[in-house]
């Protein structure tokens, strides 16, 4: 049996509906609801953002937001979901800091950062604050700096865990300063924190939302933010280069990302809603409450970011040679 050869007219029939399939699906976005994938438990940072940005991004497109936690893997998981989703927008990533340090942690990975995701937005950044025992005798960074050179290997730093923005923080901090000081890993950064604040070990670099109410409760004493700028949640709190740390700038982050694929009419859609979401003054004073900055880059900026980002953590991996099994 012969099989019937496609005509010319089949043959540029199909040409064209392959180029106008992803307008069409463009234009019809979106047509069922849209699917926010945090890769992270609930009450996290990520799932945050996801709650504070959902009912906004639902009015605006007119469809059903829901948010689908979907935790492990230090954020593999649920990124992989979206990497592996159809393109068309209704499957979305809260991409998180994690997202672009894994590659340099882990030995394999499910899928390709950045080349298997569509950059929308950075949507907040969130700049760690290094606090210590309040009745340490180092009272400046210059100070704590001199102490660790003074001892090397005697001083030890608390982190919420290997490979989290927390160590990664620390590490750099290390490289930068040319200092030698151990690392005492915890299970998540309140048990980090309450060591801290009980003196069994010195210093941490904490997330800003997470260890300013420790400081302004007086349990931890605030050294410096790793923010370019000082933080209007804590304006009397010096910057790290202001302490004489130069480049040692930090932030956790949330981003929005879809699948690679997805129609450029989508991704300036979801652009475009998300950059007004994100000017609102009172989304902007309800993250500034959270210690961070409400953002809302283009997707264009938002791929420079991943490319530094993947490029500063890759660094620091290596020179601390951090590894996850």
């Amino acid at each position: 049996m012969r099989l019937a050869t496609p005509s010319r007219r089949d043959i540029m029939l199909g040409a064209a509906l392959s180029i106008v399939a992803p307008h069409v699906r463009a234009q019809s976005f979106p047509n069922r609801p849209v699917r926010l994938v945090v890769p992270y438990s609930p009450g996290g940072g990520a799932d945050t953002t996801a709650r504070l940005i959902a009912p906004r991004l639902q009015e605006a497109l007119g469809e059903t937001v829901v948010i689908d936690n979907k935790p492990g893997a230090g954020g593999v998981i649920g990124d992989e979901t979206v990497a592996k989703a159809s393109p068309d927008g209704h499957t979305l990533l809260i991409g998180a800091f994690a997202h672009a340090v894994n590659p340099s942690l882990l030995a394999k990975m499910p899928f390709r950062t950045p080349d298997d995701f569509a950059p929308v937005s950075l949507l907040v950044t969130v700049p760690e604050l290094l606090v210590i025992t309040p009745s340490h005798p180092a009272k400046t960074v210059a100070e704590l700096v001199a102490m660790a050179k003074a001892q090397p290997g005697k001083l030890f730093y608390a982190s919420s865990g290997n490979g989290s923005a927390q160590h990664l923080a620390a590490e750099l901090f290390k490289l930068r300063t040319g200092t030698d000081i151990g690392h005492v890993p915890y299970k998540g950064g309140g048990p980090a924190v309450a060591d801290v604040a009980a003196g069994h070990v010195p210093f941490y670099f904490g997330n800003m939302s997470a260890a300013l109410p420790q400081a302004r409760a007086g349990r931890v004493r605030a050294l410096a933010v790793t923010s370019a700028q000082r933080s209007p949640a804590a304006p009397d709190v010096p910057t790290m280069a202001e302490a004489g740390v130069k480049d040692c700038e930090i932030s956790e982050w949330n981003a929005l990302l879809a699948p690679a694929g997805t129609p450029p009419a989508v991704i300036a859609r979801l652009h475009a809603e998300m950059a007004k979401i994100m000017r609102a003054d009172d989304i902007k004073a309800k993250f500034a409450d959270l210690g961070a900055d409400a953002i809302g880059s283009t997707p264009q900026e938002l791929a420079a970011f991943l490319r530094a980002e993947m490029a500063k953590w890759a660094e620091v991996v290596k020179a601390a040679n951090i590894k996850i099994e």
